[in-house]
């Protein structure tokens, strides 16, 4: 796979010089979870990369829970870490991809193409007799990193409310079933979805800890070759960047709402279909 990396790889090129690991675990009903974790116990040589500090931007009446951050900030940020244009990065989480997945796809935005997650994430390696520290890495920061942002990989509100007519566009729906119904829902103010969106839940693709192959991903998404442009959200931008991830293996050139369905439910003249 391109953007995924086995633990045996990561074994094999944690000293190659240019090789900056992120540790991007996080709860996002508990702020202090990524980092507590991080101190307990990490890959060697991570650096542990904040959802609400530096992945996130400011939240207001508009753009959903976890708009994205001001990208000049982020790239200073990445600084920060020692990462140059020509580092490549590994990323890891708990394992579910979520978290890794958004820290991936911002580096991807701010124009970076060495980007790779870790299959399994944290469990996983520690689940197979992988050492973990506890020494915090020191930190040399660069001196320069270029921001090339690519604006073709997201869209707005309105390019989802011009689009969600169109036969030509599948909007693609990454909650789990049970939201995108209407039956629950625990975060936004109104239950439902965006009209015409399709639904394909996250976390089919990393089930029980494994990822589906090439081959089951072509299956997986084969309906979604009928279409001539793809807009992926989720809730507020993170687990929708695992169906992003994913369809990008197979070929697919998804582009995401960020805001995704919180920004959607902010607007009271946007529709909400509910299947109740």
């Amino acid at each position: 796979m391109k953007n995924i990396i086995s633990r045996e790889w990561l074994i094999n090129n944690m000293k190659t010089e240019n090789l900056i690991i992120l540790d991007a675990r996080a709860e996002l009903n508990d702020f202090d979870y990524g980092y507590a974790g991080y101190k307990e116990g990490h890959i060697e040589g991570a650096y542990f990369v904040s959802m609400e500090d530096i992945m996130t931007g400011k939240v207001s009446i508009h753009g959903g829970r976890h708009p994205l951050p001001n990208m000049e900030k982020f790239i200073e940020d990445m600084k920060r870490f020692g990462i140059e244009d020509n580092s490549a990065i590994v990323i890891y989480d708990d394992g579910d991809l979520a978290m890794a997945g958004r820290l991936w796809w911002l580096l991807k935005y701010s124009g970076k193409d060495k980007i790779y997650i870790l299959e399994g994430g944290i469990r996983a390696w520690t689940e197979n007799g992988l050492e973990i520290v506890a020494e915090i890495p020191e930190i040399k920061e660069s001196k320069s990193l270029s921001l090339n942002i690519d604006y073709s990989m997201k869209v707005d509100v309105n390019y989802v409310k011009r689009a969600m007519g169109l036969d030509t566009v599948a909007i693609i729906d990454s909650r789990a079933a049970e939201r995108y119904r209407g039956e629950v829902e625990p975060l936004d103010k109104i239950a439902g979805h965006i009209p015409n969106a399709l639904n394909y839940p996250w976390m089919n693709l990393v089930a029980d800890g494994k990822i589906m192959s090439n081959e089951e991903l072509e299956e997986y998404f084969k309906e979604l070759r009928e279409y001539e442009e793809i807009i992926v959200h989720c809730g507020s931008g993170i687990t929708g960047t695992v169906n992003y991830i994913f369809m990008d293996e197979i070929g697919l050139k998804p582009k995401i709402y960020v805001g995704g369905y919180s920004d959607w439910v902010s607007y009271e003249d946007n529709i909400v279909v509910s299947e109740l």
